[in-house]
């Protein structure tokens, strides 16, 4: 690929986090381009579709997601903390948006592999939680990353909104 052609798509892929990240599924291609500066032949000739766009959304939205868990993981730090820190994480990415593609037919083998990653990753992460004392132990690791999920892959989720917080409260373990 071109080197013009690499920077466009990244325009394109960049304005379209920002946009569906701030206002939802709801974004439109046209606005999507005008946001990149590009022309939406332009966009077109990238994404042929809306979903071609989202999957590549989901599939580097899930990438810098696992990558920023692992790392984490890897420190000597509570895994509440690490817990806690994939909720800010996902607070701002369009983890709405790839939720709502689970019902819209097949997904790429990609994004699936990617998925399935990053659930094992947190639910390991949960059990070292739920291990050290500082989550609740009378739902499983699954089922911990069900309810985060619940919370965080929502339209307008943040990190410390009510919702959220309530959430994050109720799986805490008690002394």
């Amino acid at each position: 690929m071109r080197a013009d052609a690499r920077r466009n798509r990244e325009r394109i892929v960049a304005s379209a986090l920002d946009l569906f990240a701030a206002r939802g599924c709801a974004v439109g291609m046209d606005d999507i381009a005008r946001d990149a500066g590009l022309g939406v032949g332009t966009l077109y000739r990238h994404f042929p579709d809306r979903r071609a766009l989202v999957e590549e959304i989901a599939v580097s939205a899930l990438a810098r997601f696992r990558d920023r868990i692992a790392e984490v993981r890897e420190r000597d730090v509570p895994r509440w903390d690490v817990l806690a820190l994939a909720v800010e994480h996902c607070a701002g990415e369009p983890f709405a948006l790839i939720k709502s593609l689970a019902g819209d037919g097949p997904a790429p083998p990609e994004r699936l592999a990617l998925q399935a990653e990053v659930d094992a990753l947190l639910e390991e992460v949960a059990a070292d939680a739920q291990g050290e004392g500082s989550v609740r132990r009378d739902i499983g690791p699954a089922e911990v990353i069900e309810i985060v999920s619940m919370a965080v892959c929502r339209p307008g989720a943040r990190a410390g909104d009510p919702v959220t917080r309530v959430v994050l409260d109720g799986l805490r373990a008690r002394p």
